[in-house]
């Protein structure tokens, strides 16, 4: 029982954490896309660096829901955070800690969701220690 609360403490606090990286990243990401789009269009292309990195996120979630391998969506969540680090950092002014504070947010939402992962893994036994029914040495229940 106290696992699953860790579990629920956890998942509220990377969705505040993911929220405001969304939030304070934002601004950064529509202006680098205003001056080669028009307004309207500037607004929703933060959209193309965080929709991808939250379908991922979902296909991630529900893996480890199912406790199957998410490579692929894995790969994908750390491409766009990347992505959403360079392109924050690109705005900021040219010093470090500048530069710090505007690559964090993306950093701080994929490592958080890293723990979370972790987290929803670590609730309930892996697979190979259920237990095993009936006389298949393999553990194959049918």
């Amino acid at each position: 029982m106290t696992s699953l609360i860790f579990a629920a403490m956890t998942t509220v606090i990377v969705a505040m954490l993911s929220v405001l990286g969304g939030m304070i990243s934002y601004p950064p990401l529509r202006y680098l896309a205003s001056p080669s789009t028009s307004e309207s269009m500037a607004a929703w292309w933060p959209l193309l660096v965080y929709g991808p990195w939250l379908v991922a996120s979902l296909s991630v979630l529900r893996a480890a829901l199912h406790r199957r391998g998410a490579a692929h969506s894995w790969a994908v969540v750390v491409l766009f955070s990347t992505i959403a680090v360079f392109l924050c950092v690109a705005h900021a002014p040219k010093n470090a800690p500048s530069m710090a504070v505007a690559g964090l947010p993306p950093v701080a939402a994929l490592v958080s969701f890293h723990q979370l992962v972790r987290q929803i893994t670590l609730t309930s036994p892996p697979r190979h220690a259920l237990p095993r029914r009936g006389g298949d040495p393999r553990g194959v229940i049918r």
